[in-house]
């Protein structure tokens, strides 16, 4: 069954001097979730977030010792371009970490984006159904406060209702078409960690801290979230 989602979002804000410092934390916090899973449930759901930032910790993910047989990954959102497109969150991922650890293919759920975003969503939806909760979601944060591709003034999925994966049509930053885990759907997990990074992300940092009607905002699993920054 999934966890049901709050109306307001519960925020733990934790501040580290540098991004390296952030991007260990965040490693550590992977690392604890899938123990807890794995003795939970046998298996661990992580899914997964696009940038620079996700990029080291997937590469410090790589020289880890876990038992990947137990991973399962996917994704939290992807661009309609063909597979071995550079700006693709799978092939950032892939190169960094999941080709260089023996996770089962099988076990790694990438979204067909390249079908379309109407076709790959509703394949994706079709993937994750029959999936309880998650055990941890990665997310990240744009400047205009976008998170995943979840974008201001667009419908963000947040009832109960929606589909566990959106078709995008019209993405203010390019490529337009994307396919998007709901915010319903995202807010499914035991644990949901927030990365954030950069000077830039400061004015959407301080509309997020004012309880302003943001897509990051709008994610509020049960047992809150876990926001990593590096400026205070």
């Amino acid at each position: 069954m999934l966890l049901a989602m709050q109306t307001r979002q519960s925020c733990r804000w934790h501040v580290f001097a540098a991004t390296d410092a952030l991007a260990h934390n965040a490693t550590d916090r992977i690392l604890h979730a899938a123990q807890q899973a794995i003795a939970r449930s046998g298996a661990f759901h992580i899914v997964l977030a696009g940038g620079s930032t996700p990029r080291r910790i997937y590469r410090e993910l790589s020289r880890i010792s876990t038992d990947w047989s137990r991973w399962h990954i996917w994704f939290g959102d992807e661009r309609c371009l063909p597979p071995d497109a550079t700006e693709r969150n799978s092939l950032m991922a892939a190169e960094a970490w999941l080709d260089k650890v023996p996770i089962p293919t099988a076990q790694v759920h990438v979204i067909p984006a390249e079908l379309g975003p109407h076709t790959a969503a509703a394949a994706y939806g079709k993937a994750l159904a029959g999936l309880g909760a998650f055990d941890l979601v990665l997310l990240g944060l744009g400047e205009d406060a976008h998170t995943a591709s979840l974008f201001p003034g667009h419908d963000w999925g947040t009832g109960a209702e929606a589909p566990d994966a959106l078709a995008v049509c019209d993405a203010p930053k390019p490529p337009p078409e994307r396919v998007s885990l709901s915010a319903h759907r995202l807010a499914a997990t035991h644990e949901l960690v927030f990365l954030v990074s950069g000077e830039g992300k400061r004015q959407a940092v301080t509309a997020w801290r004012a309880s302003s009607p943001i897509p990051a905002a709008a994610i509020a699993p049960t047992n809150g979230v876990d926001i990593l920054l590096d400026f205070s």
